[in-house]
């Protein structure tokens, strides 16, 4: 989409406020569909409206390149798509509940097959045939769709969830603290997505180059989801989390370091220690920590977070910033504020630890 929007024209300032007005709404929708999910017959059913929504809405993009237009139909897409992925956990993390011989690392590497699949046989395509991207998503959701309908149905809970708007989930002080750590460093992650792909262009990358990029991140997920249930066994979620925040700044670091398109191909192996194990870490903790009858309005609130406001911020501020200080720099900004997180959450567990010692 970045790519898409930038070979239609739109400057760097416009781009960085498409890419966040359209989660700004999706923020107001993610409460709704969590509430929604708790409280229907099934979550499956809800589902379908989400992944239906997103891939109609989709088609209408291409129809014109004024700026009021686009942005609408962004609104009005990510109003339905932003919800799929906290939705979609919540139910596979409900089936998972009733089979434990499967891990949820083990489900979510079909995501991880899916993406470097997609990004590489896309990269190919979109070198010459980039709005080609829009009936491919829509057929994509339309497969989706089809495996939603032989899944079994996860039932919702009714609760009184729009009333007490997560205030609930607020209290938990652990699941904020690492949903917190997860929202900083999805900031990060907000101005990646969106402004990434411009910037691998500029230092010379192509689209097929692009798309082996991103088929390195996906894949480079592949260790930590094969062996998530042995790694949560073993490791404090607090160093796992650490671990994340230290690999996000390294990264941007180098991104801000690296002047050719070729050498960051082998940086995006450091993104199999970010996104995933974000992502599966706090799905999980979430799975743990919240009620049965919040589940799906606990992964609503994280989503409604990493990929709403965390979204937002990385691409609104990262547009202008990448304006004003140039798209470099503030991948060198992204990596301190990722090494803000190590501090923190480092300075976290000495002080656990110190506890403990004292017998607090």
């Amino acid at each position: 989409m970045p790519v898409y929007l930038n070979n239609a024209k739109f400057s760097q300032e416009q781009i960085g406020v498409l890419l966040s007005l359209g989660p700004l709404i999706a923020m107001i929708g993610q409460p709704v569909w969590g509430a929604l999910g708790d409280r229907a017959k099934s979550k499956n059913y809800i589902l379908r409206v989400l992944i239906i929504g997103s891939g109609i809405s989709i088609l209408f993009l291409p129809i014109s390149h004024q700026f009021l237009f686009i942005l609408v139909i962004i609104c009005i897409f990510t109003f339905f798509q932003t919800s799929i992925f906290a939705l979609s956990d919540a139910i596979t993390l409900e089936e998972l509940d009733r089979q434990p011989t499967w891990s949820f690392g083990l489900i979510r590497l079909g995501g991880t097959v899916g993406f470097a699949i997609m990004s590489l046989l896309f990269g190919f395509v979109a070198k010459s045939y980039i709005n080609s991207m829009f009936p491919v998503y829509a057929c994509t959701m339309a497969a989706a769709l089809l495996c939603l309908w032989r899944f079994p149905a996860a039932a919702g809970r009714p609760a009184n969830v729009m009333g007490r708007k997560f205030r609930e989930l607020f209290k938990n002080g652990k699941l904020m603290f690492y949903i917190g750590m997860n929202f900083i460093i999805q900031i990060t992650l907000g101005y990646y997505y969106a402004f990434f792909p411009i910037y691998f262009k500029q230092m010379g990358g192509d689209s097929v180059l692009l798309g082996w990029s991103m088929t390195i991140s996906s894949l480079s997920e592949l260790p930590f989801l094969l062996f998530s249930a042995k790694i949560f066994k073993r490791i404090p979620i607090s160093i796992i989390l650490l671990v994340a925040a230290l690999a996000s700044a390294l990264r941007w670091f180098l991104f801000s370091q690296i002047e050719v398109a070729h050498w960051l191909l082998p940086v995006q192996v450091l993104h199999g220690v970010i996104f995933i194990v974000l992502s599966v870490t706090i799905a999980t903790i979430i799975n743990r920590e919240v009620p049965a009858e919040w589940k799906a309005s606990g992964q609503t609130l994280n989503g409604l977070l990493s990929l709403g406001a965390a979204r937002i911020i990385g691409s609104f501020l990262g547009g202008f910033m990448s304006a004003a200080y140039g798209m470099r720099q503030v991948f060198l900004y992204s990596s301190w504020l990722s090494m803000a997180c190590v501090v923190v959450i480092g300075v976290v567990l000495f002080t656990r630890r110190k506890h403990n010692e004292l017998g607090i």
